[in-house]
């Protein structure tokens, strides 16, 4: 039976709030940036909530509804900031290793994300590891935490129940979802949070990610 780890990237593989935080502290400060990224992370979802905007037009209207609820407008030219600087969003160091060790150990990869294909094919190529799949937002007309994602990965790739589990940071956008859906989770909990929605696992990062998956699924 193939096995399959499916991730969010953003959060879980790839540092989202670095990659975000560093942009609004280079268009307004450094002052107020972490306020402004507790705000993106806020009104994101209404930007993504009907499925119809390409990523990186949920980027650019994110952005200038965090510049107007602060009293701020977005420097001219800087409209698309955000989506400009995602492919060198930096890559969390325990990435790498800990995906080589899944992959070692038979594990097929796969990627459920929130963005344009372009953008997380330039995010693969920044960790380094061959993925086998990728469900994108902007191919499916979807966004996490709607359940198409995951609807999706099952029809185009035909795993069955037993093989696959889910590997995430949001509890928002996937841990709830894969919860609801029956499906074996690990938490990566980057942020300290306190415990939301139930998962199988919960990891602080992803050292160790590839025992838990055998514990989970065992070959």
């Amino acid at each position: 039976m193939e096995r399959w780890a499916t991730f969010d990237c953003y959060g879980t593989l790839v540092d989202w709030r670095a990659g975000i935080g560093g942009q609004l502290a280079r268009l307004f400060g450094d002052e107020r940036a972490p306020g402004l990224l507790e705000a993106y992370y806020r009104l994101e979802p209404a930007a993504q909530a009907d499925g119809a905007l390409p990523y990186r037009e949920v980027l650019a209207v994110t952005l200038r509804g965090v510049a107007a609820e602060a009293g701020l407008a977005v420097p001219a030219g800087e409209e698309d900031a955000l989506g400009r600087s995602l492919p060198g969003w930096p890559v969390f160091p325990d990435v790498a290793t800990s995906l080589q060790e899944a992959r070692s150990r038979g594990w097929r990869l796969a990627i459920l994300s929130n963005c344009d294909r372009d953008l997380i094919e330039a995010s693969i190529d920044a960790i380094g590891v061959p993925f086998d799949h990728v469900v994108a937002a902007s191919e499916i007309g979807s966004y996490k935490p709607a359940p198409r994602h995951w609807e999706a990965f099952a029809e185009q790739t035909g795993v069955g129940p037993g093989g696959h589990v889910h590997v995430a940071q949001s509890a928002f956008h996937d841990i709830a979802t894969a919860a609801s859906l029956g499906l074996p989770s690990v938490w990566i909990n980057r942020l300290g949070e306190p415990p939301g929605p139930p998962c199988s696992r919960e990891l602080p990062d992803l050292a160790g990610l590839a025992d838990v998956l055998d514990e989970l699924a065992p070959a």
